[in-house]
């Protein structure tokens, strides 16, 4: 009975043992990311209580953060990176950094148009590129399509940020592939020709100086345009009653769309935890929480909003463009702005 009982508790010591093992190698994930939103807080908590899984972040800026997980190679500790625009995804795919991911979860829940293609990495949160205007400058009629800021009619009234940074990149990249070249590059002069002001400063600069009455319209990302109409702050209160927005291309291609996204690394040395929380991220309840959080749109069409801002700012045609295609014309992008002198 005493040998019974000994070996008893030793396979039970060495069950636990080997359970313990198990949680210390699965129990924890590691994030690299360059969403510097404070809101995204209880986005990392909600999975630990869920799961019991300790979230390890790096934070820092997206091309740095893609360079270090270069330089470190197979011994980066990192899972995940998650990041802003799909071009900055394409980048770390270029440079061999994500491994194909296989989940039902993810491809039944997230649109085939926000998944790269071999599942490399995909986009869980959505963000429009509108155009916003003056409505004591600019006629709405003149504003419909993102053709009409190469208008003459526009000249001396247009803003934008940097044509190298990397929205407007997206963008580009958007139009040559449902343009051409030829075409993009026409447009990209025409609106050089109808700058304001050099291009210069933020979405929530464009947004400030049209508002202001210093450009007639300028494009920006709709989660900037909701944060200025949610502010309790008078001065954003006064600066938005002189703007309105339109959804651009409705008639035609639809409206650009940008993504938050995410992907697990190639070296992800806890690779199944990475694949639960890129399913938490498709799940109804953080899909909801990009929306509530930072003014973005659920991947998933289906969630729930829960953003009276966003809803007050209605529904609209998207353009269901792959994300992979955002990234792969970028370079082309980048010489069709330097040649016609967007700066």
């Amino acid at each position: 009975m005493k040998l019974k009982s000994f070996l008893t508790t030793s396979a039970a010591a060495i069950l636990i043992a080997a359970a313990t093992s198990t949680m210390a190698q699965t129990g924890v994930l590691n994030l690299y990311s360059s969403r510097h939103y404070q809101t995204d807080e209880s986005l990392y908590g909600n999975f630990t209580k869920q799961t019991g899984i300790k979230l390890n972040r790096i934070e820092a800026a997206e091309d740095p953060l893609i360079e270090r997980i270069r330089n470190e190679g197979a011994a980066s500790p990192a899972d995940i990176l998650i990041t802003v625009d799909a071009g900055r995804l394409w980048r770390a795919e270029q440079l061999g950094l994500f491994q194909p991911i296989t989940s039902k979860a993810l491809d039944t829940r997230l649109p085939a148009h926000l998944r790269a293609t071999g599942n490399l990495w995909f986009g869980f949160s959505t963000r429009a590129r509108i155009m916003v205007y003056n409505t004591s400058m600019v006629n709405a009629a003149d504003v419909q399509n993102y053709e009409d800021l190469a208008n003459p009619k526009l000249k001396g009234k247009v803003c934008t940020r940097s044509g190298g940074h990397i929205y407007n990149l997206s963008l580009m990249s958007a139009l040559i592939e449902h343009w051409g070249e030829a075409k993009a590059e026409a447009w990209a002069r025409g609106v050089v020709a109808n700058f304001a002001r050099a291009p210069k400063g933020g979405d929530t600069d464009q947004i400030t100086a049209v508002a202001s009455g210093e450009c007639g319209v300028a494009i920006a990302n709709t989660y900037y345009y909701a944060r200025l109409l949610a502010s309790e702050k008078p001065g954003d209160r006064k600066l938005m009653a002189n703007v309105a927005m339109v959804w651009p291309n409705q008639k035609t291609t639809g409206t650009h769309l940008n993504i938050s996204g995410a992907g697990v690394l190639k070296t992800a040395p806890n690779r199944a935890t990475a694949i639960q929380y890129l399913e938490y991220l498709a799940g109804d309840a953080a899909q909801s929480y990009f929306a509530s959080g930072n003014n973005e749109w659920p991947a998933v069409t289906s969630a729930p909003l829960n953003n009276r801002v966003l809803e007050g700012m209605g529904t609209f045609k998207a353009d269901t463009l792959n994300v992979g295609t955002l990234g792969k014309n970028q370079p082309l992008a980048q010489k069709i702005f330097d040649r016609a002198g967007y700066k």
